[in-house]
């Protein structure tokens, strides 16, 4: 029996779940400061030199956080569990992350070449296609299976939906993985810092 896993499918038993609820979240986090983190650059960018409107900058972060929160429940409801929370919070990691990429590289675009090099948007928005592509198919042949299991038979009549949509799954996710790398030149430049007020009037 061959069987190409979905990555909800390497964490649906115990005790893989709980690494797999814990790694989720903890991916779930970073990437919300990260995308924080770049919304706080383009902001402090877009103030030194004026190329977009600020609303497009905090849509995207909005749906980068959504599409945090719906990895905190892919997380949390296990798929085998209660599938239809798991498929849900799926759907919203996956639909909200893909428009976040859309968004950061129109806003790369804007930006260029002050802030962005060439290189570095055609990049974004390369991946940004990719995912958005395997995303469409792999929400079709997620609706078309029948059944929520982990074995899967070849020879089953939504074996091939299973397939699809396991390979556009992993796609779109090492999508995000590798968009997020392209921050790197930029998180380099920038300094955060963190500062702490005591109100005397309390």
């Amino acid at each position: 029996m061959n069987n190409l896993t979905k990555t909800s499918d390497t964490g649906t038993t115990p005790p893989e779940s709980g690494i797999f609820g814990f790694m989720i979240n903890f991916s779930a986090f970073l990437g919300a400061a990260t995308m924080y983190t770049r919304y706080k650059i383009v902001e402090k960018q877009n103030q030194t030199s004026y190329f977009s409107t600020p609303v497009f900058n905090l849509v995207s972060l909005v749906l980068g956080l959504v599409g945090c929160i719906g990895m905190g429940i892919v997380a949390n409801f296990q798929e085998l569990a209660v599938p239809v929370v798991h498929d849900g919070g799926a759907l919203l990691a996956f639909v909200c992350g893909v428009g976040y990429t859309l968004l950061q590289s129109i806003i790369s675009y804007k930006s260029c070449p002050q802030w962005n090099s060439m290189s570095t948007c055609h990049v974004r928005m390369a991946i940004s296609a990719v995912s958005c592509a395997a995303v469409v198919p792999m929400i079709a042949c997620a609706s078309l299976i029948s059944i929520t299991k982990l074995e899967w038979n070849p020879k089953e009549k939504d074996y091939v939906y299973h397939v699809v949509s396991a390979i556009c799954e992993w796609t779109v996710a090492f999508g995000f993985i590798f968009y997020f790398l392209t921050f790197i030149h930029d998180f380099q430049g920038v300094t955060l810092r963190i500062s702490t007020e005591i109100n005397d009037d309390i």
